[in-house]
C-alpha cells in the first residue's frame, strides 16, 4: 500500500486498485468487520479476533469467566479431532480446560455448523461425532426397509 497524501493505492498479488483516503477508511471498516466476525448460536457464541484468536463464549456473557480463547480457530478443530468419538466435558477437561468452560466448549461443539456431532445426552453433557459416512449408511438403512 502507498500513498501521496490524497489517494492511497492497494496492491494485492498483481492488482492495484487506486482509491480516496476516504474510500480506503470505509474499506479498512469493512475487512475489520469481516476478520472480527462473531457468530451466536443457542447458547454459546464464536468469535474471531484481529490477533487471529478464536474466542468461544456463552451467548450474551460479557464475564472472561465466561470464554475460552484459542490461539485460532484451528486450534480448537485440533482439540476436537483429538477427542474420543463419544465425549463429555471430563474429555475436554483432560486437555487443561477448566471449571464451566469445559461445559461451554463441549456445546460450542455441538452448536457450530464445523464441527460434525451432535449433543446426545444433557446429563451428563455428551457429544457423539458423527461423519458423512454415518449419514450415507442411515440413508442407505432406510432405503433398505
Amino acid at each position: 500500500m502507498t500513498t501521496d497524501g490524497e489517494s492511497v493505492v492497494v496492491r494485492v498479488g498483481d492488482c492495484s486498485c487506486e482509491m480516496s483516503r476516504a474510500d480506503a477508511a470505509a474499506l479498512q471498516d469493512v475487512l475489520g468487520a469481516a476478520i472480527t466476525e462473531k457468530r451466536e448460536f443457542l447458547r454459546t457464541a464464536g468469535e474471531y479476533r484481529t490477533d487471529g484468536s478464536y474466542v468461544v463464549s456463552r451467548r450474551g456473557a460479557d464475564s472472561a469467566g465466561n470464554t475460552k480463547v484459542f490461539d485460532d480457530f484451528d486450534a480448537l478443530r485440533r482439540l476436537f479431532d483429538r477427542l474420543p468419538e463419544e465425549f463429555t466435558a471430563d474429555d475436554v477437561g483432560r486437555t487443561g480446560i477448566t471449571g464451566s468452560r469445559r461445559h461451554m466448549v463441549v456445546r460450542h461443539f455441538g452448536e457450530h455448523p464445523a464441527f460434525d456431532c451432535d449433543v446426545t445426552s444433557r446429563n451428563p453433557l455428551t457429544v457423539v461425532k458423527t461423519t458423512a459416512a454415518d449419514t450415507t449408511d442411515e440413508a442407505a438403512d432406510a432405503t433398505a426397509d
